[in-house]
């Protein structure tokens, strides 16, 4: 079955529309979503009731809980504190009840699908490089572990014979016989490996391949919102750097 992985949406309506518009031409039979429908950006209550009614599965992003109030945000930066304030003041109660609702662990085909890390998904870590990704392939047992929470897309690769762990940023990924995987799905409302378009995952667990796909959109409308809904400039100045 081909399935389309979105991560990381941020309460970005324009990409989020853009990446949904790719994902019906492309044939997926079924919509995933790795968490943070929610923070930075000015419609997350749009972007949940775009995506809620098409989801076959989704897991909580640290974002979604820190605007629900169920984590605190001590650890964000500033302007990710001011958004996650901001959102909580926002969203509707169903919405709100919707996100506070979302396991932090899916298991959908086979992977396991998790936010940040599996070793301890509500440590909310980073898997930054091969030695991160080496400590976390021992805590999952399936052939293959999508997350997202970096913005940063690509994929490590572990042999089941044990050994050194690959990554690669590679667009497409061949799920190879005699290796585990662990990827990280490019963010779709906000990118931070310098390519400002939004982004999302195809994956087809029949075919053994998953896709990284980079779409343009109008971040200008965005920056827009963000500068109308009175939060912090910078969120909105960093999505056409890509940061």
């Amino acid at each position: 079955m081909l399935r389309a992985v979105l991560s990381d949406v941020h309460a970005n309506l324009e990409a989020l529309e853009v990446v949904l518009a790719d994902v019906a031409d492309s044939g997926a039979e079924e919509l995933l979503c790795l968490g943070d429908f929610v923070g930075y950006g000015a419609s997350p209550n749009e972007c949940i009731e775009r995506l809620r009614p098409l989801l076959a599965a989704a897991v909580v992003g640290n974002h979604d809980l820190a605007a629900s109030g169920r984590i605190r945000v001590g650890g964000f930066s500033n302007h990710a504190a001011v958004a996650a304030r901001w959102t909580g003041t926002v969203l509707s109660p169903e919405n709100r009840a919707w996100l506070e609702s979302l396991p932090l662990v899916e298991r959908r085909a086979g992977a396991l699908l998790v936010h940040a890390a599996p070793a301890e998904p509500a440590a909310w870590q980073y898997v930054l490089s091969t030695g991160d990704a080496r400590l976390e392939f021992d805590a999952f047992d399936e052939p293959l572990c999508l997350i997202g929470h970096s913005h940063y897309p690509g994929a490590f690769r572990l042999p089941l014979a044990g050994g050194e762990v690959a990554y690669s940023r590679a667009e497409e990924v061949r799920l190879e016989p005699g290796f585990r995987f662990l990827v990280n799905a490019p963010s779709v409302g906000q990118p931070r490996d310098g390519d400002s378009r939004a982004g999302y995952l195809l994956w087809d667990d029949a075919g053994g391949w998953l896709r990284h796909v980079r779409l343009a959109y109008d971040f200008g409308e965005t920056r827009q919102r963000i500068l109308q809904a009175g939060l912090p400039r910078f969120l909105g100045e960093r999505l056409e750097r890509g940061e």
